[in-house]
């Protein structure tokens, strides 16, 4: 697959994008296949207490290094970054609890939670924010942490509404919409109320359920379940410290919006009735997969027993405790009929595993996932990750997102602003 031109001129129809934590560019891909229009103009990543840095050079080799930051984004004033009417990126989910102070960070518990507040420092201090967000992580974000469910995205949810964000999320599962990997991720898309995108949302309702940026490329059914509307009061520590306290539920639903710290939410299904693609469909040929992925005869045992149920009594190394412990039958081999299992950075190699992929082969051998097969689950373009040790390749992709997914949200994306 060939890329776009990166040595572009600006149009007065181009979107100016900011691609922050941008890993090998997933969200970059998504967006150049959706229009033309989108224009990175800036972007940033940086893998802490990494020497080589691979994301980055991965990302400079495919995209030029125009615009790109190799730097903590911490040490990067907002000066620093060009103007932009989207800024987007997956951001590493961890801690946001507030605990004393944003505006040094000190108060915030918790080194990843720490990112969030970058995105935030940038929207609050840039003489220019962008209008438009669109940003992606885990799907467990709508509930986290276990002891004060949801207050995590709540935090954000009421630190974009006090900068002036309307919000909408979905958490969308890439598998039931017809690609190729069972991968759940939240994703949120936000615009600045004083945009005509924001002022024509007059049914929030409605908005989410049928009309709205994300529901119009990814449909959902009539049914509703666990609908809730609730105002997220309180400044942010207020937030942090009391949100949903003692609740063993999250507020949340997988599909929402949020107004003025107004939320309405709800657990939808999917509507797709379209083509799905499978892990057999892409698979890459036997005879071109590398000797080192084939699994020896003599090591098919330790698979099948880290893949099959156990009941077994194990012993804490450090306590001496015996315990109980249990766990489900994997497939093995995987399923060529069905999307595949979500990748994980661990896939790469060639040790026994209970999570990475093994297929069997025509011939009857079994073998793991090659780097190209893991960039096709993501649909990634073949090879974009090469330069790269095998094992970093997959660990790249385990922490990649679908770029279909941003793909169609970027096309309706683009028709709302243009309309």
């Amino acid at each position: 697959m060939s890329y776009n031109n990166h040595s572009f001129a600006q149009t007065s129809n181009d979107l100016r994008v900011i691609e922050l934590f941008a890993g090998v560019g997933g969200f970059r891909i998504g967006l150049e296949r959706a229009s033309e229009h989108y224009k990175t103009v800036w972007n940033n990543q940086w893998e802490p207490s990494t020497k080589r840095q691979d994301a980055s050079i991965i990302y400079c080799s495919r995209f030029g290094a125009a615009g790109h930051s190799n730097a903590d984004i911490a040490t990067v004033d907002v000066d620093e970054i060009p103007d932009a009417d989207l800024l987007v990126g997956g951001f590493p989910c961890q801690d946001y609890s507030v605990a004393t102070t944003l505006r040094n960070s000190g108060g915030i518990e918790g080194k990843k939670g720490v990112l969030w507040w970058q995105i935030h420092r940038i929207l609050r201090d840039h003489k220019n924010p962008p209008k438009y967000l669109f940003l992606e992580n885990v799907d467990r974000l709508l509930k986290s942490p276990a002891s004060q469910r949801g207050r995590d995205f709540a935090i954000i949810l009421a630190s974009l509404s006090d900068l002036g964000y309307v919000v909408e999320w979905r958490v969308i599962n890439a598998a039931e919409y017809g690609m190729p990997q069972r991968r759940r991720r939240t994703y949120i898309v936000a615009y600045h109320k004083d945009t005509d995108v924001a002022k024509s949302i007059t049914d929030p309702m409605n908005w989410i359920a049928k009309n709205g940026t994300m529901a119009e490329v990814f449909p959902i059914t009539d049914s509703v379940e666990k609908k809730s509307e609730f105002k997220i009061a309180g400044d942010l520590s207020q937030v942090s410290a009391t949100f949903n306290k003692g609740k063993n539920l999250s507020p949340f639903g997988d599909t929402g919006i949020m107004i003025d710290r107004n939320v309405m939410s709800f657990d939808s299904e999917p509507d797709y009735h379209g083509v799905t693609l499978t892990l057999g469909q892409i698979l890459i040929d036997e005879k071109d997969v590398p000797a080192e992925f084939f699994i020896l005869e003599e090591e098919l045992k330790q698979w099948e027993y880290l893949k099959g149920s156990k009941s077994e009594k194990r012993v804490n190394k450090t306590t001496g405790h015996e315990y109980n412990y249990s766990e489900g039958k994997m497939a093995f081999p995987d399923y060529l009929d069905k999307p595949s299992r979500t990748i994980i950075t661990g896939e790469g190699g060639s040790g026994a595993s209970r999570f990475k992929h093994v297929v069997l082969t025509p011939s009857g051998r079994y073998r793991r996932l090659t780097p190209v097969e893991l960039e096709r689950l993501n649909m990634f373009p073949d090879n974009h990750t090469l330069g790269a040790s095998d094992i970093r390749r997959a660990f790249l992709m385990g922490n990649a997102l679908v770029t279909g997914i941003i793909e169609n949200i970027g096309i309706s994306l683009m028709n709302k602003i243009k309309k």
